[in-house]
């Protein structure tokens, strides 16, 4: 059993950063849309992987406490759901595009 000392403190987690967005939403020259969802899908893919090897760690006995296993498998869950409700936003702008007479 560890002591308590070693419990790390909970912190603010840190927003995410898309590479090739600038901070008022709006990409930087020479990026493309499909540059930003390409990031955006490898970060959710990255961690995916991490709460993967967080679990598989765990499950095999290794110094992988249970409660950061939890926070990692979590907090893929949370960026798998942010990028699925970005995803149903483009869509339905794309739709709402397709729907305007010109």
């Amino acid at each position: 059993m560890t002591p308590i000392s070693s419990i790390r403190p909970i912190s603010v987690p840190e927003p995410l950063t898309v590479s090739g967005v600038a901070s008022g939403g709006a990409t930087s020259a020479g990026s493309s849309f499909g540059n930003v969802l390409q990031s955006a899908i490898q970060h959710v893919e990255a961690s995916s992987a991490s709460a993967e090897a967080a679990v598989k760690n765990y499950l095999a006995g290794g110094p992988q406490e249970l409660h950061s296993t939890i926070l990692a498998t979590q907090s893929a869950e949370l960026d798998f759901e942010m990028f699925l409700q970005v995803r149903n936003k483009v869509v339905s702008a794309y739709e709402e595009i397709m729907r305007m007479q010109v």
